[in-house]
Order: structure tokens, then C-alpha cells, then sequence
């Protein structure tokens, strides 16, 4: 989890909205703010840019909470799936580059095949 920076009132004016929205999303899984021995919230960067994703979707697209849920989940599984794709990817240029490696380098010397000789048909 990312580190917390920010106490519940400074995230919620850096996203333009009240403690309390921000309590009730965390409540509805929405965002997870990390927590203090003191249990008091911290908001990291990445939270703070989810609550806008979170604003953005309810005002600019009118979605209730259930969809902005939705949406995020999405998103989440999008980047699970992006992380492990480039983790598979990784595995596979190590797997092709282990097989480069195993190329035997030996020189071989081409002949060119012998052409026959053409025979004539006698007429």
C-alpha cells in the first residue's frame, strides 16, 4: 500500500469535498486509507487520485455509487491483469534469451550440393 501523506481534511480540500463523503467511501470499500497507530486516516497520492476518479464519475458522468464501484473494480482487474501480463512478459525474454544462450555456435562448412550431369536423349 502506498504511503499516507495526508490526514482526512487536507485530502478531502485537495479533492474538493467534505470529511464525511470521504469517510462514507471508505466505508463502502471505495478507497482504503492507510491508518496511524493513533488509527487516524492517511491518504496517500494514489487515494487522493481516486477520490477524483470517484468525483469525476459521479458529477461529470452522473454515476451512482453501485457504478463507481463497478467502474473501479474494473479498473483494479485491468491492473492486475496489465501487472501480470508484463511479469509473463518478463518471464518470456528470459526463457527466450536462456534459449539464445543455448544456441550451439559451432561453424559449419557449406558445400553446395553437386549439380548431375544432364543426359542427352538419343533421337
Amino acid at each position: 500500500m502506498p504511503e499516507g501523506r495526508y490526514m482526512i481534511s487536507v485530502a478531502a480540500e485537495l479533492v474538493g469535498m467534505h470529511p464525511q463523503t470521504l469517510r462514507m467511501y471508505e466505508q463502502k470499500g471505495l478507497v482504503n486509507p492507510g491508518r496511524t497507530a493513533g488509527n487516524t486516516r492517511l491518504y496517500s497520492d494514489a487515494d487522493v487520485e481516486r477520490l477524483q476518479l470517484i468525483q469525476r464519475l459521479t458529477t461529470e458522468l452522473g454515476l451512482n455509487l453501485a457504478g463507481v464501484e463497478r467502474v473501479l473494480h474494473m479498473e483494479d482487474e485491468l491492473l492486475r491483469m496489465q501487472r501480470r501480463l508484463e511479469r509473463m512478459e518478463q518471464e518470456m525474454r528470459k526463457a527466450l534469451e536462456e534459449v539464445h544462450r543455448l544456441y550451439r555456435r559451432d561453424l559449419v562448412v557449406y558445400q553446395a550440393p553437386q549439380t548431375p550431369a544432364v543426359r542427352r536423349r538419343a533421337t
